[in-house]
């Protein structure tokens, strides 16, 4: 939170001594108002600090308020469904989504640190954005069109990926009659009946944890399984075993490249399993797709994506545990849809929407990168 410290410093200066938190909850919803007011995305009751809302990736300050931990937990408390509120009661941390009359959806979550409550606050969008409306290139649709396999959608916190993983389901829903299952924790975007068939089921509310929700939804005649997050091998596994058996599988990672993707899913598992699990990956695998957000020229920010769709070069790298040579593959299968992230960087560049320094500091090829803009 050093930035946050820079940021409200002065104010922490004039006055470190915690005010109550007046009108609990309803002071929370007139911070909540605030930040949808800025069109941020976040935010951020930390005690000691001053709520902070999160625009653009940068923080400010929504209040001259220094608050307290005990406060945090009692005007955040109140708003968590009951199975949340019991967790963090137990734990000490809780993840839910709220409903918020005339404000919208927002996830929270609700922990501890240095021994005192804190809040995120993330606000969800209340529809599904388009993948046109995300600026992501137009070669990621194709995932939308897969029959079958494994996608892993990786990126750094915040970089989108689960708007990304949403678009894809809403373009399969709006086109296909499909039955969709998706195992969120929580549930972050709501879809409607439209072609197809969603269930959405929330982790903590229509089953107890991640692999008893999927070992539920794969006895469910999907046609797509939707995992909001792969937290531990047993939902890897699961995962996989599906996209074997031809389900289609989306699900996201918190991994910054290609690679790294394919690494954390093997890596995850005993080492006496890793070489069983890179065969079965190589076979279930059909597309990683990361992305990261960067500065738009003239405000906002716009996804750089890198894409592999997966072809026998990959798989035999995979199999292998070759990974480092995974790189050399997306360049190989252009014609197959993949992209480089010097080649989404250049266009970026191209098109005016970042700057050539934003695009050098992403790069993990600075020389393919400058050969592309020359």
């Amino acid at each position: 939170m050093d930035d946050l410290d820079a940021l409200i410093g002065e104010l922490n200066a004039t006055d470190s001594t915690p005010t109550p938190l007046l009108e609990g909850s309803s002071r929370v919803e007139d911070w909540l108002a605030e930040v949808i007011r800025r069109k941020g995305s976040d935010l951020l009751l930390v005690a000691g600090h001053a709520p902070a809302v999160r625009v653009d990736g940068l923080l400010s300050p929504v209040a001259a308020l220094v608050l307290d931990g005990d406060d945090v937990a009692a005007a955040i408390t109140p708003l968590l469904p009951p199975h949340a509120a019991k967790l963090f009661r137990e734990t000490g941390i809780a993840d839910a989504s709220l409903r918020i009359p005339a404000l919208g959806r927002f996830r929270v979550n609700l922990h501890h640190e240095r021994g005192r409550p804190a809040a995120a606050i993330r606000v969800l969008p209340s529809r599904v954005p388009t993948l046109g409306e995300l600026n992501l290139p137009p070669e990621i649709e194709q995932l939308s069109r897969l029959g079958r396999g494994l996608v892993l959608i990786g990126g750094a916190t915040g970089s989108g990926k689960t708007t990304t993983l949403a678009a894809l389901v809403d373009c399969i829903n709006r086109r296909e009659a499909r039955h969709i299952i998706t195992v969120e924790d929580p549930i972050e975007y709501e879809h409607a009946h439209q072609a197809g068939l969603v269930e959405q089921v929330e982790v903590g509310v229509d089953a107890p944890d991640f692999p008893t929700a999927l070992r539920a939804a794969v006895r469910q005649a999907p046609d797509i399984l939707v995992i909001g997050e792969m937290r531990d091998h047993e939902s890897m596994r699961i995962a996989l075993s599906a996209a074997e058996t031809g389900h289609l599988v989306f699900s996201s990672l918190h991994t910054t490249d290609v690679a790294a993707s394919v690494g954390r899913i093997c890596d995850s598992f005993p080492n006496e399993r890793q070489n069983t699990i890179r065969q079965e990956l190589s076979l279930a695998l059909s597309a990683v797709l990361i992305q990261t957000l960067i500065p738009r020229i003239g405000g906002g920010r716009i996804p750089a994506v890198e894409l592999l769709m997966v072809s026998y070069g990959a798989r035999q790298h995979i199999r292998k545990d070759s990974l480092q040579h995974l790189h050399q593959e997306i360049t190989m299968t252009r014609k197959a849809g993949s992209i480089t992230r010097e080649e989404s960087l250049a266009r970026l560049v191209k098109a005016g929407a970042i700057t050539r320094a934003e695009a050098a500091m992403r790069s993990g090829h600075p020389d393919e990168l400058e050969g592309l803009l020359r």
